[in-house]
């Protein structure tokens, strides 16, 4: 189906992105595209203004502060895996972006897009919750910084308010002691998620968070409990688990039903955390 015609800007400026945002109330911003125009040229979506932001680059940087890695929202997955920065503080990010989709995408998507949209399915929400990600959020009044928890709100909904852009994405560096892993079932070797579950250990605290469950990423903070200060194998692992299904309220859909959905989250906690475990110790 083709696209209604729609007004289109190219700012040259995040001050003007921010601006033409705010100044239309039908206006949405173009990222890479790759969910958008798919979903307008359904007429799910049909905004009166894109406002292009190709042209920022300040968006494309990766950088380490301090502690801090720093990636701009406009940053491509494809970006992500090349980027020694990635590499060298917090590899998983350029693990999981290889995972997604195709060749195509990932040359296309950006990391601020994909958290944007927050289709439950995605790989970068619960990723960036179990990371304790904060989001840089930037509207005509100013900015403001939101924890990845506080960011994803509903499906398809995040914290970004009309007017407003997300500008950077800030995940602490890892260091000795510190491993993150990534598990769960997908369509296809490289389509989207049934459930998964991510696992981030550091100095023996972890924070665990589980996708396709919910509207949002699900925090499993009755297995961090369990974990963390202990000593880990498969074992205890699964003993901390055991129950964890029976707490979630998944959807039933075509690819899976609530229980196995169930099932699937529990076998992805403990495979998340063995795999944490295991890099964490070197």
């Amino acid at each position: 189906m083709l696209l209604r015609e729609v007004s289109y800007a190219r700012p040259g400026t995040l001050e003007e992105a921010v601006a033409l945002l705010a100044e239309y109330d039908g206006a949405r911003a173009l990222a890479g595209g790759q969910t958008l125009l798919n979903v307008m040229k359904q007429r799910a979506a049909s905004p009166d203004v894109l406002v292009d932001l190709a042209g920022l680059d300040e968006l494309r940087t990766i950088s380490v502060s301090g502690s801090v890695l720093e990636i701009g929202a406009m940053t491509t997955l494809t970006s992500l895996i090349g980027s020694s920065e990635v590499e060298v503080t917090r590899p998983i990010l350029a693990e999981v972006a290889a995972t997604v989709a195709d060749v195509q995408v990932r040359n296309r998507g950006t990391l601020g897009g994909n958290i944007c949209v927050n289709d439950p399915t995605n790989h970068f929400p619960p990723l960036l919750v179990a990371l304790d990600a904060s989001m840089t959020v930037v509207g005509v009044d100013g900015e403001r910084v939101v924890s990845a928890e506080e960011f994803f709100v509903g499906v398809f909904e995040t914290t970004v308010r009309e007017g407003e852009l997300l500008t950077k994405i800030a995940v602490p560096a890892g260091s000795k002691g510190t491993g993150d892993g990534m598990t769960g079932v997908t369509l296809g070797a490289h389509g989207t998620y049934v459930a998964n579950a991510v696992a981030s250990v550091v100095d023996g605290a972890w924070r665990i968070a589980l996708g396709c469950v919910a509207a949002v990423p699900v925090r499993a903070t009755a297995v961090e409990d369990a974990l963390s200060g202990k000593e880990i194998d498969e074992g205890s692992v699964r003993a901390a688990v055991e129950g964890v299904g029976a707490t979630l309220d998944p959807p039933s859909d075509v690819h899976a039903s609530a229980d196995y959905r169930r099932s699937l989250a529990e076998t992805s906690i403990v495979r998340a955390v063995l795999q944490a475990h295991d890099r964490a110790r070197g």
